[in-house]
């Protein structure tokens, strides 16, 4: 039975920082934690905060403009005593092998970037989007026109700059032009972000003479997602130059963005002129017949890449194109989860079905699973009594559907460890933590067991929203 003291002992102990990481991970995505939180390490817990360390100034920048309310959320989930994080800069030595493997090699005149991937990690430019499949409707019809003018012929619009919401298709027209333009021109296409990755790292490598003349020697810069430069005087600065050499060598600048130039916040005055200088033009949410049309068109997309693919009805479409009204890209992705819905259980989902596996984009208010619910459709679906899962017995036919029930208990509800301990007969936090770790570490290698997990998911909740109605 726990007791206050049980508690206070509980909250006194230490964080498993490995198991906060591979909820990062879990919840932020592989690539944002390879890319930056995986250079966290855990130092000390002193009183309502925690100290980590990272590598440099620039990822702790990084990481605390974009991920820390995410990451002190990750945290409070396992310790609500913890209000706020602290990060202190430990710098490690940097063997640059890329830079000097690039240093011996004579750049060289390819059309699609002249900068080796293995140096500058840079945005590759897409051949599936094109100017064909962009779908154009009045709330894009003006940024396509002109993306499309620029390609024909450079330094028509020169800056040309495009700004909207996450998702509208900027990213798309940006690589729409750089497809075009790579047959006859050097193209540099990279995001503001491996900008200021690269910028930081030619300086701690002594080698932004290399930096400056890669990116003064193309003939089209694509830059995505400028807005990320906000705040960073050094690289604004180098920024300026390189724009104003660019234009004085005739070369085509096309920059996207979330805001207008003059919203832009933390960015150099002059730089904001330049942008204003060229040709402006914005992208906004789409209306219902576009939206409509864009769910017509991948889902078509989607039944042609798949022989035995069941077509979305037409009733869905509409339901989709009706509710979904934030971007493109929640368009996109909500075809495709009905698509593998229907791959999963071999048939299209009905309304019902169709409202819980979008209920995030639907904006749909999130019914409470509870842990009862859990435990009856585990025990069913391994086939044994409640009164066993929870039992103190050890055998394996046992162990394995608690630790599948506990870790399901841990991402679908908001109970904390001591928590779900109690709903298991009292069972100690490092138990469920170990039963979280078993699980995780069985997903990564038995294909059978990320099956299991995913059914027992859906059948939850799907049962708990039939409850609901």
């Amino acid at each position: 039975m726990f007791t206050p003291k049980n508690l206070n002992q509980i909250n006194s102990e230490k964080l498993d920082w490995e198991l906060i990481q591979s909820e990062m991970k879990n919840k932020l995505g592989s690539d944002i934690y390879e890319s930056w939180l995986k250079k966290i390490e855990f130092v000390d817990e002193i009183n309502n905060y925690i100290l980590l360390s990272v590598p440099t100034r620039f990822i702790r920048d990084w990481i605390t403009s974009r991920y820390l309310d995410q990451i002190l959320q990750i945290v409070r989930n396992y310790k609500k005593e913890i209000h706020r994080i602290e990060f202190k800069i430990v710098e490690k030595n940097i063997i640059n092998d890329e830079v000097d493997e690039i240093k011996s090699k004579p750049i060289n005149d390819e059309n699609v970037s002249f900068i080796k991937d293995s140096y500058l990690q840079y945005n590759r430019i897409d051949p599936n989007k094109r100017f064909d499949n962009f779908i154009t409707g009045s709330s894009n019809k003006l940024a396509y026109e002109a993306s499309l003018k620029v390609s024909e012929s450079i330094a028509h619009y020169n800056p040309l700059y495009i700004y909207g919401g996450v998702g509208m298709g900027k990213t798309h027209l940006l690589n729409a032009i750089g497809l075009e333009l790579k047959k006859n021109n050097k193209v540099m296409f990279i995001s503001a972000e491996r900008f200021m990755y690269q910028f930081v790292k030619s300086i701690k490598s002594n080698d932004m003479v290399k930096f400056k003349e890669y990116f003064r020697n193309t003939d089209i810069l694509l830059i995505d997602d400028i807005q990320f430069m906000n705040g960073k005087e050094a690289m604004q600065e180098e920024f300026f130059h390189t724009f104003n050499a660019l234009l004085d060598k005739g070369s085509q600048i096309i920059v996207s963005a979330d805001r207008s130039p003059n919203k832009l916040s933390r960015i150099q005055e002059r730089i904001k002129s330049r942008f204003s200088g060229g040709l402006v033009v914005d992208i906004q949410k789409p209306d219902y017949q576009l939206r409509k049309e864009i769910v017509a068109k991948k889902t078509e997309e989607m039944t042609s890449l798949y022989s035995d693919q069941k077509k979305i009805s037409q009733d869905i479409q509409d339901f989709i194109s009706n509710e979904i009204t934030g971007s493109i890209r929640e368009l996109v992705g909500a075809v495709n989860r009905l698509v593998s819905f229907s791959r999963i259980y071999n048939k299209m989902p009905n309304l019902s079905e169709t409202k819980v596996v979008l209920k995030d984009l639907l904006n749909i208010s999130e019914n409470k699973v509870t842990i009862d619910l859990i435990q009856t459709i585990v025990c069913k679906f391994f086939k044994i009594s409640k009164n066993e899962m929870l039992s103190a017995r050890r055998s394996r036919y046992l162990v394995r559907p608690r630790q599948v029930a506990i870790y399901l208990t841990k991402i679908l509800t908001s109970k904390s460890l001591p928590e779900i301990g109690r709903e298991f007969s009292n069972r100690d936090h490092t138990t469920i933590i170990h039963s979280v770790k078993t699980v995780e570490k069985l997903k990564e290698n038995d294909p059978e067991m990320v099956e299991n997990i995913n059914k027992l998911k859906n059948q939850i909740l799907y049962k708990n929203q039939e409850n609901e109605i």
